[in-house]
């Protein structure tokens, strides 16, 4: 069976439902869908240590990387995973896989797309394929990608959860993946 992962740090709950929106998206379909929240106590003297979801990422087809932007940039739990891959670098264990990302933030322009590029940076230093939105901004009848970002899911919440249009994006990005690795 083949398998998407998805590794995340979620401190507000917001990155979480984006990344629980894309796990319902692909409940039906016949792919394994591996989940890893980045938590706290995985991080030792400042780097990431879980060798099971480093082996499991190994053999996916799609892997996709979700974030908070904090400062610019990716939270720093999400940059000690981004670390540990330098092992898996090396060898290019994670080439030719596709990888996406998602983001989220509590501005309208709070530098969302600067952690989609580090994803991207990142996917690029493991020979990955990125793939971002193929839906131009609110032209469409999906109610898809909202904030008119073409590299990938950026949400923003003024109450504390995300706009379903955000979700929506969330969902059709996991279905596009889905799609391209059959």
């Amino acid at each position: 069976m083949k398998a998407i992962g998805i590794v995340y740090f979620s401190n507000t709950g917001i990155t979480e439902t984006l990344v629980e929106a894309c796990c319902n998206e692909l409940g039906s379909e016949p792919v394994e869908v591996i989940t890893h929240k980045i938590t706290g106590t995985e991080i030792i003297e400042g780097r990431f240590v879980n060798h099971e979801i480093m082996e499991k990422l190994q053999h996916c087809q799609a892997i996709i990387f979700a974030s908070p932007t904090y400062m610019g940039s990716v939270a720093a739990q999400f940059k000690a995973f981004a670390d540990a891959t330098s092992d898996k670098w090396c060898d290019q264990r994670l080439s030719g896989k596709i990888a996406a990302g998602i983001t989220s933030g509590g501005s309208l322009n709070g530098d969302q797309t600067e952690t989609l590029r580090y994803f991207q940076i990142l996917a690029s230093q493991h020979g990955m394929i990125w793939m971002g939105i193929d839906s131009p901004s609110n032209f469409n009848a999906l109610g898809v990608n909202r904030l008119g970002c073409q590299s990938g899911v950026v949400a923003t919440s003024e109450d504390g959860k995300p706009d379903a249009k955000d979700i929506n994006t969330a969902k059709y990005l996991a279905r596009r993946i889905y799609q391209f690795i059959q």
